[in-house]
């Protein structure tokens, strides 16, 4: 007490440093945090406030004697009000000031002007951001009316210092207004919430999240508030002040460690708040918000459906008076009550649909049903309406826990849900709302608001999972068990909420849960199988070499049948669609799909193929390649492709063909492009015979035209062999007939994309040494150093490491870094330093990571030994770490 008593006493003051040497008490006090400092720091500046309103009123002559207290000395006529965040008391170390100047309009205009600017002046003086308005009572309400930001701050208003009742009668008047105008205000503060969702994404899943205007942050818990003034409706109450604090708790940690007035959750910042909150690390932090953010987001999404279903209520009210006359069949007063109450349609067995939402049936018992819950959300994600939030928590309180393992129905049911399509996601977030997924699956309970930091992510775990089954539903005719594809897709990711790697654990996990939920053994294996090995085929496709036996027996070896191969097909696919738009490409789908067809031959029993046998290349390589051979220098072809179609077709699905160079292109240069959907990268194909430093000069000069390289892939080219007795003109350093293929998928970082003769243009000199990429590269960094940079995440080092057993051809060092111009110029350079052949390259780009792979051998062709191997490994990391 005698604390509070001793800030009061310096605060009485009204000049700043007073107040600033209290407020930095308070913000400093280790004793104090979340509601307890956000009060007493709105106490602390009303104190502040009002001595500064108190010493304003009398320089301008507007102190007066209350009526009422004789001798007392107050101010009548002129009142300071607290609105929006401050007038609820959440002042945050660095928030705004938003504030009210209230006058009656009896005093002279130059007297108010003069009582503004004694109060505005010392908070500008103190740094403080103010938003700050003066006016009547009539203009507040007429401000009100015309701009609904401006009303939702009076819903909130509250008396500082001056005339008590001149607040009052505004903010009387102002909750009458509101609720008066709800039916119009209401659909409008609805628009606004979705206009912010879309600008601002969902607070549960960005990593980078802002917490006041995204969809489930501040702004959204505000808006509940002003629903329930308006007395149509209110929000569920469960939870929603506890996710309302730890946001704004949230908040004041980011303020204190940035020292800035900022909402947005950088990276860069999650780990000291979280420090400053007293929690374990930064992803403790995210799920804590994600958490907060999921029960404002569903708080939400029930309260609007009330809303919605009260004004539809509301307005079909007049019609159907207009037809009964105003009367009721016996002569009196008609009653609406049927019509409120909506008709039921059944849905299932102690199922039915009412008003747009799915309940219990009168006659549905949970407690003698266990599967109930699974009926009901199946029935109602087959119908795509949501499940009332009445029923959840009905079936929350009184559902008795399914048997192990569960009966048939229960199993079905849940594949029936699964299988839904976008509306599962609803429903699966209704019943997750209430606790009943973690009852049902309680190793959800570990993936559960789980982040994850890979940005190329866009959801979080559970989330993930439950998208990945929406996009499996829509590739469920193309397997013959769906019921195991959609099941597969719920739980491939499970194994990320335990040490280690996923895969591993969710295995474990996966033939748990399958056996729980009845399956039998036979589809518990495949179905642990599937969990296992649901990285394999796009890993596999994008990172080694498909012509390889090796690598088309060990997929095979792992996927152990035609059946098993199909599913993972779809659910790598549905997997890498729920991921994001970075993992997924009509190209990677190629691949994916070239792949499984080796595989499904192997499985067949067709012989495997003969690594001797030069592979196939396609007319135009090969013409490319021979064009190269004769010229002796490089050929270069750019196609333009869309997402929507492979690479090789046309939008009518013939093979597409390079057109001729236009004039001024000059030789060695083809140009094409496709009739499809709008061309976001460029193919471009080289074609140079075999010499040293291919590889990175091609990537570097790349890397100088701005080219952002999506996919790579090299690989040796033989020619016919009655040309090879023909002579060259090749250069004196290329070892032999052979012709080095380049494919790149690449697009232009900046700008639009150079033309085909610059490109080989600088090839060629890159080549004859006569362009230095290393020098003109490193004057480009140099020059970005020259300007400052937005402080970004620091990039974990990068790991270079060798995959024994992946090839019988050669030896496959992986590469795994941040992208970064450059970077493939780099890891040639380093190769080429370490005295080995590259005999293929795939490069693969995911947001910012780069994941390549390089078949190497030694100058005789073969693998490299294993301690020489390490040692290339090595070299290449310390090479990229400099």
């Amino acid at each position: 007490m005698t604390e509070n008593v001793e800030t009061k006493t310096e605060t009485t003051d009204s000049a700043p440093g007073g107040y600033a040497a209290a407020r930095l008490r308070l913000l400093q006090e280790e004793s104090r945090s979340g509601p307890p400092r956000r009060t007493a720091l709105a106490e602390l500046t009303d104190q502040w406030l009002a001595a500064l309103l108190t010493g304003g009123a009398q320089e301008a002559g507007l102190a007066k004697v209350a009526h009422g207290s004789p001798g007392a000395e107050g101010i009548q006529g002129v009142a300071l009000v607290a609105v929006g965040g401050y007038g609820r008391g959440e002042l945050s170390p660095r928030s705004d000031l938003d504030v009210l100047l209230l006058h009656d309009g009896s005093a002279d205009a130059s007297a108010i002007a003069t009582l503004a600017d004694r109060v505005w002046y010392p908070v500008w003086d103190m740094g403080l951001a103010l938003d700050h308005s003066v006016r009547t009572p009539d203009q507040a309400r007429k401000t009100a009316g015309e701009d609904l930001k401006a009303h939702l701050g009076l819903l909130d208003a509250r008396h500082i210092a001056g005339d008590a009742a001149l607040t009052a009668g505004l903010r009387t008047a102002a909750l009458a207004d509101w609720r008066a105008q709800a039916p119009k205000r209401l659909p409008e503060l609805r628009e606004l919430g979705q206009e912010r969702a879309r600008r601002h994404g969902e607070l549960q899943f960005l990593l980078e999240p802002d917490l006041k205007e995204a969809r489930g942050g501040l702004r959204d818990a505000t808006a509940l508030r002003a629903i329930a003034a308006s007395w149509l409706a209110d929000a569920p109450r469960e939870g929603l002040a506890e996710a309302r604090r730890q946001l704004l708790d949230v908040r004041d940690a980011l303020h204190l460690t940035t020292g800035r007035a900022t909402d947005r959750l950088a990276l860069q910042e999650q780990d000291q708040v979280a420090a400053e909150l007293g929690l374990l690390d930064a992803d403790t932090l995210l799920r804590q918000v994600y958490e907060s953010a999921r029960t404002i987001s569903y708080a939400s999404d029930v309260t609007w459906r009330e809303v919605e279903r009260v004004l539809r209520a509301r307005s079909s009210r007049p019609r159907l008076r207009g037809l009964l006359g105003g009367r009721g069949r016996g002569g009196g007063q008609a009653s609406y009550s049927a019509a409120d109450a909506g008709e039921r349609s059944p849905l299932a067995e102690g199922v039915v649909e009412q008003d747009g939402e799915v309940v219990l049936a009168r006659a549905a018992r949970p407690e003698r049903d266990p599967v109930l819950p699974l009926r009901a959300a199946a029935a109602a994600a087959q119908a795509g309406l949501p499940l009332s939030l009445h029923a959840v928590r009905r079936l929350a309180a009184a559902a008795q826990p399914l048997p192990v393992p569960w009966p048939p129905e229960a199993r079905e049911q849940l594949v029936t849900l699964l299988g839904a399509g976008e509306s599962t996601v609803g429903v699966w977030e209704d019943l997750e709302a209430e606790g009943l997924i973690t009852r049902l699956l309680p190793d959800w309970e570990r993936v559960r608001c789980r982040p994850q930091r890979n940005p190329v992510h866009r959801w979080t775990v559970d989330r993930h999972l439950v998208e990945t089954a929406v996009r499996a539903s829509a590739l469920s005719r193309r397997v013959g068990r769906p019921d195991l594809l959609l099941v597969a897709a719920l739980l491939h990711d499970i194994g990320k909420g335990w040490p280690g790697d996923h895969s591993v654990a969710g295995e474990t996990i996966a033939r748990d849960v399958a056996s729980r939920i009845g399956f039998d053994r036979a589809d518990v294996a495949v179905l642990a199988t599937l969990v296992r090995h649901h990285l394999l085929l796009i890993e596999t496709a994008t990172r080694r070499d498909l012509d390889d036996p090796a690598t088309v027996r060990s997929v095979a070896e792992a996927v152990g049948s035609p059946a098993t191969l199909e599913l993972l097909h779809a659910l790598t696919e549905a997997d890498a669609l729920a991921t994001g738009p970075a993992a997924w490409s009509a190209w990677r789908g190629s691949l994916v799909a070239d792949l499984v067809k080796r595989v499904a031959a192997v499985l067949a029993g067709e012989p495997a193929a003969d690594p001797s046998v030069p592979q196939q290349t396609t007319a135009e390589q090969e013409r490319l390649a021979i064009e190269a051979w004769r010229t002796g220098g490089p050929v270069l072809a750019l196609h333009a492709r869309s997402e929507a179609l492979p690479p090789g077709s046309r939008a009518d699905g013939t093979p597409e063909a390079a057109g001729q160079a236009g004039a001024g292109e000059g030789p060695g240069v083809e140009t094409g492009a496709e009739t499809g959907a709008e061309p976001i990268g460029v193919e471009l194909l080289i074609a140079v015979p075999d010499q040293p430093g291919v590889l990175p000069a091609a990537a570097g000069v790349l890397a100088l035209h701005r080219l952002t390289v999506r996919a790579a892939d090299l690989r040796a080219v033989e020619l016919p062999g009655e040309l090879t007795g023909a002579e060259p003109r090749r250069p004196v350093s290329a070892p032999g007939p052979d012709v080095l293929l380049l494919s790149w998928r690449v697009a232009a970082e900046y700008g639009s994309l150079p033309q085909a003769a610059r490109l080989r243009k600088d090839l060629v000199r890159a080549l004859d040494g006569s362009l230095d990429i290393v020098a003109r590269l490193a004057e480009r960094e140099a020059a970005y150093r020259k300007y400052p940079r937005r402080r970004g995440v620091h990039a974990p080092p990068p790991r270079v490491t060798v995959a024994p057993g992946s090839s019988q051809l050669a030896t496959v060092i992986e590469v795994r870094a941040q992208d970064a111009p450059g970077l493939l110029h780099r890891i040639g350079r380093a190769l080429e330093d370490a005295g080995v052949t590259v005999r293929s390259a795939h490069v693969s780009t995911l947001g910012a990571n780069a994941v390549d792979a390089f078949y190497v051998t030694d100058a005789s062709g073969t693998p490299l030994q294993p301690m020489r191997a390490a040692e290339v490994a090595q070299q290449v990391e310390r090479a990229l770490s400099a």
